[in-house]
């Protein structure tokens, strides 16, 4: 009876998060064996290419670009993408060797085997967009100043300095201790407005101009999907509920403070 009373709870706990943190479409990467497939390669590929024409035709050196890894109605209220990472306009090595420009997407992935472990990755848009639920994507175009001061960031030291390996599905933004990809993008932006990699300053000023999104999901669940489940943790977050970093709360930071263009694409 113990274990079956174990294993009811672990299940009600996690029905959605350790569910969502476990499946394709958060941080982990789509070109992992065995990620599920909801659409076919050709499709992924001309939605891909869509993509990077959207952003070469707005001129974007680099942008901030989200997926849709999970159907919306399994996630929890205030979010729709579930992963986010910068595209940046590059050129890129194909098959045969040939250097031709595109966007190489700069991601904060989770370890395949380890998810409460990630590491920064570099893929292409066509493997960004593998496994997810949707074809659509989100997409925000900073200033171009910002752009200059993030394409600065991301190829200086500071860029993975300011990665933390340490993976919670729900990282609370404000504090150290715990990451994911969409706080991991909030530091990297605060570090290029302003010009510091000192963790302590960015967090203070995330303090102060970045709203969070509130996690509505119970306390119960959270508590148990903490004890349950490697890839989600309490232990940043010193009062509940807990606030996390969404691409949603990224896009109303960057129009209102840096008059950034915030638009999504779909699938024709």
């Amino acid at each position: 009876m113990q274990i079956r009373w174990r294993r009811w709870i672990s299940g009600l706990a996690l029905a959605w998060l350790a569910g969502a943190a476990q499946a394709s479409g958060f941080s982990s990467s789509f070109s992992s064996p065995g990620t599920p497939l909801h659409f076919k390669p050709e499709q992924v590929v001309s939605f891909a290419k869509k993509v990077e024409r959207q952003l070469a035709g707005q001129g974007a050196h680099v942008a901030l670009l989200a997926r849709m890894g999970r159907p919306v109605s399994e996630l929890p209220e205030g979010m729709y993408f579930t992963h986010v990472a910068f595209a940046v306009y590059s050129e890129t090595t194909t098959a045969d060797q040939r250097q031709l420009p595109g966007y190489a997407i700069y991601n904060l992935y989770q370890k395949d085997g380890r998810p409460d472990v990630s590491e920064l990755v570099q893929d292409s848009p066509v493997d960004f967009f593998s496994g997810v639920a949707e074809l659509e994507a989100g997409i925000i175009v900073p200033s171009a100043e910002l752009q200059q001061r993030l394409l600065e960031v991301i190829a200086s030291p500071a860029y993975s300095a300011l990665h933390d390996p340490r993976y919670s599905l729900i990282a609370n933004p404000y504090t150290l201790g715990r990451q994911n990809c969409t706080e991991f993008v909030l530091d990297v932006i605060q570090a290029a407005i302003y010009q510091t990699s000192e963790l302590g300053q960015i967090k203070a000023q995330s303090k102060q101009f970045f709203q969070g999104q509130t996690v509505h999901v119970s306390g119960f669940k959270l508590l148990l999907g903490s004890l349950f489940s490697r890839e989600i943790s309490l232990s940043d977050h010193p009062t509940l509920p807990p606030v996390t970093a969404t691409f949603e709360t990224l896009a109303r930071y960057l129009q209102q403070y840096d008059q950034a263009e915030f638009f999504t694409l779909k699938q024709d």
